[in-house]
């Protein structure tokens, strides 16, 4: 027995000594704090953008149809050419409208000589019906024969002037500026003309420069726009001052500029949303009718707000967070409400104050409730990372 106490008396020490040992290994393992990178949120005057998916569309857009029938004497464009306003585009043989008009001049020379004989018989019976020579029902006659002739000669006059328009119509030219397709008739072919609706369709025109976008959005929208934009004003008028951005489909950025010139007066009852509509320059020929874009329209008065990288928000389930930095450098998790996107940068709109130190590069290293060792950033737009 007393072997045994002195043998206990001799691995006591032994054993405090080496859990002191293994304590001061584990002390000098422990990792440092996390270093991570923090910068306080940038405030910015920030407008709201919505975003919508529209088409193109001519401004102006023209078929080019015959007034009058003939056959196509001559083709004066290329197919999918540039044109402007009063280019001859084709000739209809002018033969058959040069005799009609030729034989309208004649008939018309005919009737004002007829008029002057008759004009001189009336004057030379006003003589003769004061001297009794002649009865009054002869001086009637020879009134009504001059009023005839210058019914003559105003329904040849007329007649003059519409072959002088079928004459002019045998020359189809460009009735706006503007980009003309293919010609959808070849020379030697008749051309049927007129205002029924069995005309020739010859070729179409498309205004190019400026250009107009249409686009639809809902009620909720509408409603918020009227608000906006129109306090106690109409919105038709106020539309034309909105500026909007448009990027086509394989651009990154709203990059070409435009104003609203049009709101229509009416939802559609079936799909509860409105036709809005904006023009846009196109000096360079990019966009054509009927292609896609995407178009922002202010959604908001301008407001004051604090926008942070991108990088710096975490996800959690539905919410999103940030890591914030207090003064004992202890990373505190935060949940906020993201606006849009602007350059590289998220709008905040609930969750942070200006005060604030946000983990902008470092967020995977970090914990909430954990000690890290913080940096700050340059103050102008650090560039965060995630790591």
């Amino acid at each position: 027995m007393r072997t045994t106490a002195r043998t206990l008396v001799l691995v006591l020490p032994l054993a405090l000594v080496a859990a002191g040992c293994g304590e001061q290994q584990r002390s000098a393992a422990a990792p440092p704090p996390p270093a991570v990178t923090v910068a306080k949120p940038v405030k910015r005057t920030i407008v709201d953008k919505d975003e919508y998916v529209g088409r193109f569309v001519a401004v102006e857009s023209v078929e080019v149809r015959a007034r009058v029938s003939g056959y196509l004497e001559k083709v004066h464009f290329t197919d999918g050419q540039l044109v402007k306003q009063g280019d001859l585009l084709f000739t209809i043989d002018r033969r058959p409208f040069q005799h009609a008009l030729d034989q309208a001049r004649g008939n018309l020379a005919q009737a004002r000589a007829v008029l002057a004989f008759a004009e001189g018989d009336l004057t030379r019976a006003q003589q003769l019906v004061r001297d009794r020579t002649i009865s009054e029902q002869v001086f009637e006659q020879r009134t009504q024969a001059k009023r005839t002739a210058e019914a003559s000669v105003a329904a040849n006059e007329a007649a003059v002037r519409q072959s002088t328009l079928d004459f002019e119509f045998t020359e189809l030219r460009a009735p706006v500026s503007g980009h003309i397709g293919d010609r959808r008739v070849s020379p030697g072919n008749l051309v049927t003309g007129g205002t029924s609706g069995n005309t020739t369709l010859l070729a179409t025109i498309v205004s190019t420069d400026p250009i107009r976008f249409e686009f639809t959005f809902d009620e909720a929208a509408y409603l918020r726009y009227t608000r906006v934009s129109s306090i106690g004003k109409d919105m038709a008028a106020q539309s034309t001052k909105t500026p909007v951005a448009l990027k086509l489909l394989d651009e990154p950025a709203f990059s070409h500029q435009g104003s609203m010139d049009f709101v229509d007066n009416v939802i559609d009852r079936a799909s509860g949303t409105i036709r809005g509509r904006a023009t846009v320059a196109n000096p360079q020929g990019l966009f054509t009718p009927g292609m896609f874009a995407r178009v922002q329209v202010p959604g908001s008065p301008p407001y004051e707000a604090l926008v942070i990288p991108e990088v710096a928000i975490g996800a959690e389930q539905a919410r999103k967070y940030v890591l914030v930095v207090d003064a004992e450098n202890v990373a505190r998790q935060r949940y906020v409400t993201l606006g849009q996107t602007v350059e590289g940068l998220r709008v905040i709109k609930e969750g942070l104050e200006p005060d604030d130190r946000v983990v902008i590069s470092g967020l995977m290293r970090a914990r909430p409730g954990q000690k890290v060792t913080p940096e700050e950033a340059p103050p102008a737009s650090p560039q965060a990372k995630a790591g």
